[in-house]
């Protein structure tokens, strides 16, 4: 089931967001203590995103937050990875927008592939100096019709 996610739901999907973020990046794992983590997405996330989230059995497995045409935040619980849950979040976002881009660490490999095999085009790269794990990053840009 998808559904726009509620201040109840930031504990849960500051949970996925460090269990898939862990996963996919473990040189990064311990940036953050979780209540930091859940600051953040109560805090942050919440009050400047429009936050969704797929629940499989009641239980979070993915989310996404957007902002002005940006992806802030897509995570999927590494559980439950290539099983289409980020994709439909992802459509979520699409169909809500003339255009997305986001951000993704250059090592982060899987993320890329998914990016790409869903429409975004890399147009930046970066050195890392302007994000706060000081990782070398890549800017993607999805635009409907392209």
């Amino acid at each position: 089931m998808l559904r726009p996610l509620a201040l109840i739901d930031m504990g849960a999907a500051a949970q996925v967001h460090r269990a898939a973020f862990d996963h996919a990046m473990p040189w990064l794992a311990g940036l953050h203590t979780p209540d930091e983590d859940r600051w953040f997405y109560r805090e942050h996330v919440l009050a400047t995103c429009r936050v969704w989230g797929r629940f499989d059995a009641d239980v979070l497995s993915g989310i996404i937050a957007v902002r002005d045409g940006w992806v802030e935040q897509l995570y999927v619980l590494p559980a439950v990875q290539g099983r289409g849950v980020g994709t439909e979040l992802l459509d979520i976002a699409k169909q809500a927008s003339e255009q997305l881009e986001l951000w993704t660490f250059q090592r982060n490999a899987l993320a890329r592939r998914f990016y790409e095999a869903r429409g975004f085009t890399l147009i930046e790269q970066t050195n890392g100096t302007r994000n706060e794990e000081k990782e070398p990053d890549a800017r993607y840009l999805w635009t409907r019709g392209r």
